[in-house]
């Protein structure tokens, strides 16, 4: 990666978001920060600095795609044209379907699927006449398995999968260098857990196993530098992508039966605050409260990008058995 890349990340400033501004960051890129919560846009720009990189700060609700193009033309007018966009920004609800309002599964879409749609147009716009850059969509394991309790998050999943597949055929069709990837995600340790709407009647929590939201942004970051179509990051995603290809029935009926793993035993706060329509204030950053279970690592994930070395690898060990075989049954 070029140290003087400039880099969109959209959901900059908690999560998966605010874990990779720090990876690009500490590759020296210059970073357009779009987010609704100024206290902790200010709190990530002064963090990126201190990181060796530089950033611009730019209060944005990715639902509207005025406030995205306006971000996109402050980026620009800082940096330069736009090498690699990050579609990260989220929200849900944590409910039954039945008790979730139709102004709550609204707002849920329009940020995490119409956000990604918003961002990915203001990034093509840039990207197409330079006929270069990157879109990275992130993406989930619930982009192909859903899960109950979570339909607005999942059907967002489903649809930037759907509509990322749509647009990379056009630019194939019009043989255009500028790629998209997205990189489906597994459970990860983030402050959404703790900011979400929910109406669970205790404390939402990843499904186990959980991963530190840096395995997600190491994979962001090779994703942006490596031409693969969509990359799967951890085993549990691989997992729950295969096994509803083998037996989406199974799955469902085991979903429904294991509703709990959604839940701590902690119940809900009083007067707890949500991020659905506006920001909540704090001192949130890439991680949530379930560090003691979590995994720094994703074996797969390396595995998964040394696919050349290892079938080398394999090669070689194969050759070697052959050759000492072949030796061993030579008559003397």
């Amino acid at each position: 990666m070029d140290n003087q890349n400039v880099v969109v990340v959209t959901g900059a400033t908690a999560g998966v978001g605010r874990a990779t501004v720090r990876a690009f960051a500490r590759k020296g890129c210059s970073i357009g920060l779009l987010a609704r919560g100024e206290e902790r846009l200010a709190t990530t720009r002064a963090e990126v600095e201190e990181l060796g990189g530089k950033a611009l700060a730019v209060k944005t609700d990715v639902s509207d795609a005025n406030q995205v193009n306006s971000a996109t033309a402050a980026v620009e007018r800082e940096f330069g044209p736009i090498d690699i966009w990050v579609n990260n920004a989220m929200t849900t609800v944590f409910a039954p379907f039945t008790e979730i309002t139709p102004e709550e599964f609204k707002r849920a879409t329009e940020v995490t699927y119409l956000g990604a749609v918003n961002g990915t147009m203001a990034a093509l716009r840039s990207m197409l006449p330079r006929d270069r850059g990157v879109i990275v969509q992130v993406g989930s394991a619930l982009a192909y398995r859903s899960i109950p309790l979570q339909a607005p998050y999942c059907g967002a999943k489903h649809a930037i999968a759907g509509f990322t597949d749509s647009i990379r055929s056009e630019l194939i069709h019009r043989n255009s260098r500028t790629r998209l990837t997205m990189v489906q995600m597994p459970a990860l340790n983030t402050p959404q857990f703790s900011w979400c709407r929910t109406r669970l009647p205790r404390h939402p929590q990843p499904v186990p196993p959980i991963f530190e939201p840096e395995v997600a942004a190491e994979a962001i970051v090779w994703a942006s530098c490596h031409r693969r179509r969509e990359v799967y990051v951890g085993m549990p995603t691989v997992m729950a992508i295969v096994g509803n290809k083998i037996a989406p029935r199974f799955l469902d009926y085991y979903l429904a039966w294991k509703f709990d793993s959604q839940e701590t035993d902690k119940p809900i706060e009083a007067g707890r605050r949500d991020n659905l329509f506006d920001p909540v204030p704090g001192d949130y950053a890439a991680h949530g409260i379930f560090d003691a279970r979590s995994r720094k690592n994703s074996i797969q994930f390396r595995i998964d990008t040394h696919r050349a070395t290892l079938g080398l690898a394999v090669l070689m060990i194969g050759g070697l058995a052959y050759f000492r075989r072949k030796t061993r049954s030579r008559p003397f």
